[in-house]
């Protein structure tokens, strides 16, 4: 129990090295989270900072959830795995070094799947690319991987345990994609490669 704890807190510290944040102070000399849509996520940094600096966010919190599973595996097992993806995805949305105002954990929580279960992920990664291809909206794209994330799991016969992560997870995407959720039902979301000022 004691090796699973501290598996969780080491992926919780590590959720909180927010790179979107990152990305703000390294690129542009701002914080994030004070424009655009206001939330520290790669979209948001790409909307006002470009490319380059989105692809530095999106690579940073995508490694974070693979190495948070990594060392919980590594520390604790499977049970350890499973509450470090948890603990990572969290500490991405509510970091304690800024103020627990973080992302929504998409990326995070992608990163996570990647080292728990890379056909579930990739799985996830097509549809999202392909929706997002389609339609232009990022939200839609996570909003949807979300939803289908714990019907993939049962279909590919996980454990208990990973049914229940999977939820929790899906969980987590849809309560901090509210907003975005409201304005494509209103038609007012913003499209990726939208420039904010």
């Amino acid at each position: 129990m004691q090796n699973v704890l501290f598996g969780s807190v080491i992926a919780y510290l590590l959720g909180s090295m927010n790179w979107s944040y990152i990305a703000g102070r390294v690129f542009g000399g701002i914080d994030i989270r004070q424009h655009g849509s206001g939330n520290a996520g790669a979209t948001n940094v790409n909307r006002i900072l470009g490319a380059k600096a989105a692809a530095f966010a999106f690579a940073g919190d995508l490694l974070k959830g693979v190495a948070a599973v990594l060392i919980g595996r590594n520390i604790a097992g499977d049970m350890g795995a499973i509450l470090a993806a948890v603990a990572v995805v969290c500490g991405h949305n509510w970091p304690v070094f800024l103020g627990f105002k973080g992302g929504k954990g998409i990326t995070t929580s992608v990163g996570a799947l990647l080292s728990l279960d890379i056909r579930i992920a990739l799985i996830l990664l097509a549809v999202g690319v392909l929706i997002i291809a389609v339609t232009r909206y990022v939200s839609l794209g996570s909003v949807t991987g979300a939803i289908l994330y714990p019907i993939l799991v049962v279909m590919f016969r996980s454990s208990k345990e990973m049914i229940v992560f999977s939820l929790v997870i899906a969980m987590f995407a849809l309560v901090r994609h509210r907003g975005n959720i409201k304005r494509l039902l209103r038609g007012e979301e913003s499209k990726l490669g939208k420039k904010e000022g």
